[in-house]
């Protein structure tokens, strides 16, 4: 089939085809000085991509933080780098593939971890943990349930094959997200400070390698897909097919051959392939690259340049090898079995060159696709403030507190996790269920922090304060840790940001992230956006999901979300719970109000910057003296399910007294930020309060633990309510597992 030409491709608008509008079009025809052929405006089309030119949100990203002592790599590179001392570093980014899950959840999934695996060994950094943060519909619906079955499965099949643990992460289940699921994918590396590789191509005549496996049909025109088009009405040839013990192999060739030296600059052919990976390169130069197609490996007969620059194949890498010294990636390539072939040249003119057949199939100046691509200020629709309105409080503590303890977004998680590998590699301290997961640095006391947060009813509800507190409390789960925050990573994924009403939560969260970052030095360093998230003209509430690193300095100081159960027994009567942070009984934001009225009610939950700044200083500094012997963040469901989740991690008991002038229903279940539960030695309380009160963090004796298997609530001294640690546990633990034993054996009767 003859590719059409470009008097076709402009009579017959079939560049809107490949992505690109009619102004779009006008503006190529522009910049190149006449009308692109096939070749041209196919790469025109992906790389102007909402997905990989982010021209719908970058005026707005710029007001990100992405500076700060401990960043030795920001945004524009692969991936973040930040400085963790004693001459080591960590690498690490999280990025989306939530259309491709939405299609083909197993395969997007597990191509979505080993594209942010890729993304961490290009920087020259070893990878050591996988992350991710899941969205998906009520678990009621058949659909949801094969969805989160198989994503689940596509993180699990890839991850433990390359052999590295999924440490942390976090699950989430909300109507909004029926048609549209959300699949964040992180990965953290460990480095050198002074061996970070970068993805350039410099040296005019230095040789130019693809590498790793055949590029084949599979994902042409991914990025488009996941920048434009509904998830539910698109064909499954978008979808991209991961081999992940390639992708072991891969990884372990390209750190063998940046330990050689010889490597000039490396990048991950990701979304748009070939056609990013060499455009990328040469832009962050300032040069040019010509590449002969007749010497990419292909897999498939036939297969033309527009194919070979727009395949989304995996496991495939572009290097830059120092003239000379081409015979080293030869001859490691060769020996882990992987392809290796030498397709062109650095140049110093500017341009991106195809030859094909011995004739020029593209000839494009690279800044006009990288550093000029369109960058629109789209409308923002004003926003009214919150809708206020009275939660009522008629649902009763009991159910409320079961109910909340069984929704699929609280409930136990080692359904997803056990899925996983946590432990392959040997070095983690801290793996999921943890307030954040710990993995040790080689060779030093000292271990590297990790935890991604993020919830869409806060943003959904007043988008600006909801993205203050998806940096509040992804950093707060670093410090209860004992850990020092020290950078983070995003996803923003959004709705359709041709509506002003989109861009308007997606501004406004910008702005709360970004005094959060300022107030709590947390520079954003790497990131991803991801855009036009709806089913049926429907968009997803705004969820940005964030991802935090921390470095805590002497493993034996970490702190536990749960106290050793060893210690506790031993003598119950020895140990008290305190709460530090500012007390609340607001159910604004609260999942209680969702449960409660059937949907995102009031305003936000309550956030101050400076006060989560000063219990994250607390915190560290109580790690440091070993002040406390377990720590767990309020967050979704209030002081109750944080409380039950301390009791029942340990299997025991305690009290609980409500703070003076509170409403119970509120200060139970109030989500209101800043606040953290601790267990400390009875011995050391009065040490407590005299530390919190110099560092200006209110605290106080929340309650006690007791060998009964019950909680007891107290209201001005009186036992109010008792609930048995059992009846707890069971809707906590059996939730999850219930329902997807329910689908599984739906499954199997209906395959007979």
């Amino acid at each position: 089939m003859r590719e059409p030409t470009p008097e076709q491709i402009r009579d017959e608008q079939i560049y809107r085809s490949l992505g690109l509008t009619d102004s779009e079009y006008a503006l190529v025809v522009e910049k190149l000085g006449r009308h692109p052929n096939y070749v041209e405006a196919g790469i025109f089309g992906v790389l102007w991509s909402e997905h990989c030119s982010y021209k719908s949100s970058k005026a707005h990203l710029r007001r990100f933080p992405t500076n700060g002592r401990q960043v030795l790599q920001g945004p524009g590179e692969n991936a973040g780098v930040v400085d963790i001392g004693d001459g080591m570093a960590v690498a690490f980014k999280m990025e989306s593939h939530n259309h491709p899950s939405a299609v083909e959840p197993y395969q997007g999934a597990a191509t979505g971890v080993g594209g942010i695996l890729r993304d961490i060994f290009t920087m020259g950094a070893r990878p050591v943990a996988f992350l991710d943060s899941l969205r998906f519909g009520p678990l009621d619906d058949v659909r949801t349930r094969y969805l989160f079955e198989q994503v689940v499965a596509g993180i699990g099949g890839y991850g433990n094959c390359v052999g590295i643990p999924t440490v942390g992460g976090e699950v989430q289940f909300s109507p909004t997200y029926r048609g549209n699921p959300l699949v964040n994918a992180m990965c953290v590396g460990i480095l050198p400070a002074d061996g970070m590789m970068r993805g350039t191509a410099t040296g005019v005549g230095n040789p130019v390698f693809v590498v790793g496996a055949r590029t084949g049909r599979d994902g042409i025109h991914g990025a488009t897909f996941a920048s434009a088009e509904d998830p539910e009405e698109k064909e499954r040839s978008a979808v991209q097919v991961g081999d992940p013990f390639l992708g072991k192999l891969l990884m372990e060739a390209c750190l063998e051959l940046i330990a050689s030296g010889a490597v000039v600059g490396i990048q991950d052919m990701g979304a748009a392939g070939l056609t990013s990976s060499s455009a990328e390169m040469a832009s962050r130069a300032g040069g040019g690259i010509e590449m002969v197609l007749d010497h990419v490996p292909v897999r498939e007969d036939g297969m033309t340049p527009y194919e070979m620059m727009l395949s989304e194949s995996q496991e495939r890498m572009l290097v830059v090898l120092e003239r000379g010294r081409e015979d080293i990636a030869f001859e490691i390539f060769r020996r882990y079995g992987l392809e290796v072939a030498d397709v062109g040249r650095v140049t110093d003119d500017g341009r991106l060159r195809l030859c094909w057949h011995g004739e020029v199939v593209a000839d494009i100046p690279v800044t006009a696709l990288v550093d000029e691509a369109p960058v629109y200020e789209r409308p923002i629709a004003p926003w009214a403030g919150p809708q206020l309105e009275d939660i009522p409080t008629t649902l009763s503590i009991r159910d409320a507190w079961l109910q909340l303890l069984a929704h699929p977004s609280v409930a136990d998680k080692r359904w997803v996790y056990r899925q996983y590998d946590t432990m392959v590699r040997a070095a983690t301290v801290e793996g999921p269920g943890a307030d954040a997961a710990l993995v040790k640095v080689p060779g030093l006391d000292k271990a590297i922090a990790m935890a991604t947060d993020g919830n869409s009813r806060y943003v959904a509800l007043n988008p600006k304060r909801g993205g203050q507190i998806a940096v509040a409390e992804a950093v707060r789960n670093l410090a209860t840790v004992g850990a020092k925050p020290l950078a983070i990573t995003n996803c923003l994924n959004f709705g359709n940001p041709e509506k002003p009403d989109v861009m308007r939560q997606l501004s406004d969260a910008i702005d709360g992230m970004a005094e959060a970052c300022l107030a709590l030095d947390t520079p954003v360093v790497s990131g991803n956006v991801s855009l036009y998230n709806e089913s049926r003209g429907v968009d997803i509430q705004p969820t940005p999901v964030v991802g935090a690193i921390g470095v805590l300095e002497g493993i034996q100081r970490r702190i536990p979300s749960t106290p050793p159960k060893a210690l506790i027994e031993e003598h119950w009567s020895d140990w008290a719970l305190w709460i530090l942070g500012r007390e609340d009984d607001c159910l604004d934001g609260t999942l209680y109000g969702e449960l409660a009225v059937g949907r995102p009610v009031g305003d936000a939950p309550y956030v101050n910057l400076a006060e989560e700044r000063r219990v994250h200083d607390l915190l560290q500094t109580l790690s440091a003296k070993s002040m406390v012997v377990a720590a767990h963040d309020v967050s979704e469901g209030g002081l109750a399910v944080t409380v039950a989740e301390m009791l029942m991690g340990v299997d025991a008991g305690g009290e609980i007294e409500c703070a003076d002038g509170f409403n119970l229903h509120g200060w139970l279940f109030s989500e209101a930020q800043g606040r953290v539960v601790v267990v400390v030695d009875r011995a050391r309380a009065e040490a407590l309060g005299a530390i919190a009160e110099a560092a200006g963090v209110p605290a106080r004796p929340l309650g006690s633990l007791a060998e009964h298997k019950q909680i007891v609530v107290k209201l001005a001294g009186q036992s109010v309510m008792t609930l048995g640690i059992a009846e707890l546990r069971q809707a906590y633990e059996e939730a999850i597992p219930a329902a997807m034993a329910a689908h599984i054996q739906g499954v199997a009767e209906a395959g007979d």
